[in-house]
């Protein structure tokens, strides 16, 4: 009986912190520290090309999502917990940015915590189509594979055929390919609202309708240079 209220315990203990983390997040100040978390992780992640994103996959991007610092904690219940940043690119450049929450969860007797950074790269219009979804599973509602590393390393594989999304991790400095069949992303409309101060669709912004805030220039800029069109 004691092990049971210790369980249900920690399940209320973790969902009231998230729910506190999602509303300390919302802020103007606090989406604008994520859009620049954001282009110091992908500055970070390509100053290594040979272990970075392949040309190939950047050439086809229709979409960018980051999540810097990703929060794993696990006390009996392990938990994952992220917000992040999605672009997608447009006949005029790449849109202005919405905002997206990514959460998973797994069961065990685990104890301790870690943060990771993530990339979720949309490569094909399919791909495109589910992050303008309020909501999607990963691996469910939307195919994905674990992304290949290194600047040829998508010459000789089949994920243009397979996957709707390609997925990445950083942690500790090392970029590789991940597995985030199972995680949930979630439109984060508070975060939208906080940044633009207004209630745009996702649908409008990712489709470059809305004019880019100062404040996104940065990561934009950012975005581009890396992810150029093939034969740029």
């Amino acid at each position: 009986m004691r092990i049971k209220r210790i369980f249900v315990g920690s399940c209320v203990l973790a969902m009231s912190l998230t729910a506190l983390s999602a509303s300390a997040a919302d802020s103007k100040a606090a989406v604008s520290q994520r859009l620049a978390d954001s282009k110091a992780v992908l500055d970070e992640i390509m100053a290594t090309p040979d272990k970075a994103i392949p040309d190939m996959i950047m050439h086809s991007a229709a979409c960018v999502a980051v999540i810097p610092g990703v929060k794993k904690a696990a006390f009996i219940v392990g938990a994952e917990y992220g917000q992040g940043v999605v672009t997608c690119r447009t006949a005029h450049g790449w849109s202005a940015p919405v905002f997206i929450q990514i959460t998973g969860g797994s069961f065990g007797f685990q104890i301790g915590g870690q943060s990771t950074d993530l990339v979720l790269v949309a490569v094909n219009q399919k791909g495109f189509q589910d992050l303008l979804k309020s909501k999607f599973k990963i691996g469910g509602d939307a195919s994905a594979a674990a992304g290949p590393v290194g600047r040829n390393a998508g010459a000789s594989t089949d994920w243009k055929m397979n996957a709707e999304l390609l997925t990445y991790s950083r942690a500790k400095g090392l970029f590789a390919g991940i597995d985030l069949t199972g995680a949930v992303v979630n439109q984060n409309a508070d975060s939208v609202r906080a940044f633009y101060g207004t209630d745009y669709p996702f649908e409008q912004i990712l489709k470059g309708q809305v004019v880019p805030p100062a404040d996104a220039k940065p990561f934009l800029r950012t975005v581009a240079k890396y992810f150029t069109a093939a034969g740029k």
